[in-house]
């Protein structure tokens, strides 16, 4: 790999790690969810400072030339990316949904409380007319 494209990569990949850093930091990325980013900016560090475990793993997979190896790592990535939030959804929505239901069993119990509230004022209302 020629050194001007490695130095560029290596200035991506270890400003993408202090970005994914910064994010954790501030609290806009939650730890649970960077380790993916965190695994795939290691990834791109590693490769770019060891070019021949690229060419091994372009041999290995059977590819033709190491960008080959490159867009089929890209694509991974994304695909574990979309498992990964579409096990989030799931969690997210099983959890609307309990909370919908325990919101609207409160929401019953509220009415069915001011309902006694109101019957047991009118009562009272009613006995000190009859008693007066």
């Amino acid at each position: 790999m020629p050194i001007r494209n490695r130095m560029v990569a290596l200035i991506v990949s270890v400003g993408l790690l202090l970005l994914i850093i910064e994010l954790v930091r501030r609290r806009k990325l939650r730890e649970e969810y960077s380790w993916l980013w965190l695994l795939t900016v290691s990834t791109i560090l590693l490769l770019t400072v060891w070019f021949d475990l690229l060419k091994w793993i372009t041999s290995l997979i059977g590819a033709m030339i190491p960008s080959s190896t490159i867009f089929m790592l890209a694509f991974l990535f994304l695909i574990f990316i979309s498992l990964h939030f579409s096990v989030v959804i799931s969690k997210l929505t099983n959890r609307n949904i309990e909370l919908a239901q325990r919101y609207a069993l409160l929401e019953l119990e509220l009415n069915d409380l001011k309902e006694r509230f109101l019957s047991s004022k009118e009562e009272g209302k009613v006995n000190r007319k009859g008693i007066s």
